[in-house]
């Protein structure tokens, strides 16, 4: 497995790669969730293309008061978790090979990313464009391939593959969950044990509301759920449509039902499906 530290020693090796490359972009401290990804892309892949992941802590999503220097980074398990999952090559860049100290330029989504994380975590989408743009001019996949717990990221980097015609098919692939439902997270190492036995109780609570006919009524029942969780702070629960994250208005199209919590230091989201109802059994 190729380890490459700078954009050149990354082009040089991607020169010689034919399509089809597919690309698995993470901050690294990898988990089962990172490893069900590099998996998918392994099979998207196949025996002739390669697969390229990332490991890079991109400062510029995290606001002042975030986690960025806390942020867990043990690169040489992630090395181990990337090879045996099937990578090919590992793009591990310093902020510093990054980004240039007097950088100016930036790419914003200005609609989908108003709401739900983008409303609390001002300027955090921005990062992530900014960030995954330049990781798909450097890396020059055919596809990439990200996790949908974090949908409205997914949707948004959708919108801008969309707007700018970056020649990259985006493939998104099911949440990864514990056993017991939790969805896998590299924030759920802040979890006590307490607040691990606690945090399930966050996807059982999106699905019972789910069974619910009205948008209104599954908010106000995911609400009142999350709420009711020990030491939980809820940061938002919303059903959206799942195509434009507006607020859903009627269950005749397909949506997504939300959420944000923090849970002692971490700040856990999570989101299910909401099928049109007259599809539900």
């Amino acid at each position: 497995m190729k380890v490459a530290k700078s954009i050149a020693v990354l082009r040089a090796w991607r020169k010689s790669k034919s399509a089809p490359v597919v690309f698995v972009p993470t901050m690294g401290a990898l988990h089962a969730g990172h490893a069900a990804l590099i998996r998918s892309a392994r099979k998207l892949a196949g025996s002739r293309g390669s697969v390229v992941v990332s490991i890079f802590v991109n400062p510029t999503q995290f606001g002042p008061k975030e986690d960025f220097a806390s942020y867990l980074r043990p690169f040489r398990k992630d090395l181990s978790i990337s090879r045996a999952a099937g990578a090919d090559a590992v793009f591990a860049p310093s902020v510093e090979e990054m980004y240039s100290g007097d950088r100016s330029v930036a790419v914003e989504e200005s609609r989908l990313s108003q709401s739900l994380c983008g409303r609390s975590r001002p300027g955090h989408f921005q990062g992530v464009c900014t960030v995954v743009a330049k990781l798909f001019l450097i890396v020059q996949p055919t596809h990439a391939v990200f996790g949908e717990k974090d949908w409205q990221q997914l949707a948004i980097l959708r919108r801008m593959v969309r707007d700018l015609d970056f020649p990259v098919q985006m493939v998104g692939h099911a949440t990864v969950r514990e056993p017991d439902g939790l969805a896998t997270s590299s924030r759920n190492a802040y979890l006590t044990p307490a607040e691990r036995l606690l945090a399930p109780r966050i996807h059982a609570a999106l699905q019972s509301a789910a069974l619910k006919k009205s948008p209104a009524a599954i908010q106000a029942s995911a609400k009142k759920s999350l709420s009711a969780i020990p030491g939980a702070r809820l940061d938002y629960v919303e059903a959206v449509d799942a195509l434009t994250l507006e607020p859903l208005r009627s269950r005749k199209s397909p949506g997504r039902l939300a959420c944000a919590v923090f849970l002692g230091k971490a700040r856990l989201i999570d989101n299910i499906a909401l099928p049109p109802f007259h599809e539900r059994i």
